[in-house]
């Protein structure tokens, strides 16, 4: 099932801005020893977290008076890893109008570090901002640079990459309705889809960063005036 909390807008409650992670995972491992758990701490533990940290800071900010001018979805969704089913039923089956959305976040792995980046500035892969939305692209840019400097890697945006992540989380589900999107990822590391995917991986520093980023970004997009 996927689980989803709605908070009403303002004046522009009519539009709704979608914050999207998986939290299924792939289960246990059916041959081998030893740990045959597959937790998944950063896929997508570290995004479903995320997810729960803006929804209590959304929720806050409505609490005091300072709530968002358009609505909010906050959605952890089901099936994922089995073929992105649970954010494909929702699409085919919305809950608000697809017309009415304005733009998915999704978060699908982001406490982790790849080799790459290691011993270079804080930084996150950012996915499809630029491919429906220039405005939501030169938005998400200007707000890194306002609130968090991270370092936005573009690597995995180019669409004839052959990893193929633009279509590959539950963000595609959107995009292909014509619904501007952006990815947040940490890359494939050496514990995806182990059992070695435990929480005491997590980079929490790490973590927090970019869910600002994130938070600063969607607060952007919630009470934007056009």
């Amino acid at each position: 099932e996927n689980v989803l909390g709605y908070l009403e807008g303002t004046d522009k409650s009519d539009e709704l801005i979608v914050v999207t992670a998986h939290y299924d995972h792939i289960g246990k491992k059916t041959d081998g020893t030893g740990d045959l758990i597959n937790n998944g701490a950063d896929d997508d533990g570290s995004g479903t977290v995320a997810v729960l940290e803006l929804a209590s800071l959304f929720a806050k900010a409505k609490s005091e008076g300072n709530g968002p001018r358009r609505s909010m979805l906050f959605m952890t969704v089901t099936g994922e890893e089995m073929g992105l089913l649970g954010s494909e039923y929702y699409s085919e089956n919305p809950v608000f109008p697809l017309s009415s959305t304005v733009v998915d976040l999704n978060i699908d792995m982001i406490g982790r570090w790849d080799p790459e980046h290691k011993g270079k500035p804080d930084y996150v892969y950012v996915i499809g901002s630029d491919k429906l939305s220039q405005e939501l692209h030169q938005l998400s840019e200007r707000v890194n640079r306002t609130y968090t400097q991270l370092d936005f890697d573009y690597t995995y945006n180019d669409v004839n990459h052959p990893s193929n992540l633009y279509k590959r989380s539950d963000h595609w589900n959107f995009a292909k309705n014509d619904i501007p999107i952006i990815f947040y990822f940490d890359d494939i590391h050496e514990d995806y889809h182990r059992p070695n995917d435990e929480v005491d991986k997590i980079d929490f520093d790490l973590l927090m960063k970019k869910t600002k980023m994130i938070f600063y970004t969607t607060w952007e997009l919630a009470n934007k005036n056009d």
